[in-house]
């Protein structure tokens, strides 16, 4: 990824985190500008998600340092905040509101203030139009994965969130979902946003894609 400094949206360096005596990775760069996507690959347990976490800000590492739009990331700070949309592999969906409630609660998580009609725009495009008044706990497990599809459309390019962390998001999905969310992901790159994927699937992302493949240590 070797750009101009000035388009450095994400710098890592030098980045370690054990959980007790295990290392989970230590002594991690890598940078991360406006339009690019970097995919985690490794397998269970090697830190894909802890690492997503500590970008986040919602873990703090032991050694080195994230650097976010020229801030050092650091915990409940506003810049992370404004910048990160991240979403783990759980749906974290509530089952007793409907699937249009639960995208409204989790935008305004995002400080969306996207209007009603943006909402049913978005559900509509990711095949839930006619499922936006059925509680959460009647959907399929690919149908509630499609709710956080409907959230990444409305959170798409730089005037939202422009960061984005996603956690094996396309776990569930069948082929026309997963084609949904190429399609998201690739709008994203393309207004300008950036993405950190954790994903054990190829996901047919457009260039510029690159790998970080992390290993088990000892």
């Amino acid at each position: 990824m070797a750009l101009a400094a000035d388009a450095v949206t994400l710098e890592v360096k030098g980045l370690g985190l054990a959980r007790g005596s295990r290392c989970l990775f230590a002594d991690l760069d890598f940078s991360l500008v406006s339009g690019h996507a970097l995919i985690l690959r490794g397998p269970n347990g090697v830190g894909k998600t802890s690492l997503l976490r500590v970008l986040a800000g919602l873990t703090i590492a032991d050694s080195g340092s994230v650097v976010l739009q020229a801030a050092r990331v650091r915990a409940f700070a506003p810049h992370v905040r404004d910048n990160v949309l991240y979403i783990g592999h759980a749906n974290a969906l509530k089952d007793d509101l409907t699937v249009q409630e639960n995208l409204a609660d989790q935008l305004a998580l995002d400080a969306n203030d996207v209007t009603l009609a943006d909402q049913f725009d978005a559900l509509d495009a990711v095949h839930l139009g006619d499922r936006r008044d059925m509680l959460a706990r009647r959907l399929s497990q690919g149908q509630k994965r499609r709710v956080g599809l409907a959230r990444l459309r409305l959170n798409c390019g730089l005037a939202h969130k422009s960061m984005w962390l996603l956690d094996e998001p396309t776990n569930a999905l069948d082929e026309q979902g997963s084609a949904l969310f190429v399609e998201t992901v690739n709008r994203h790159l393309s207004m300008g946003g950036a993405a950190v994927i954790a994903s054990h699937l190829p996901l047919g992302l457009s260039e510029p894609v690159a790998e970080l493949q992390m290993q088990e240590r000892a």
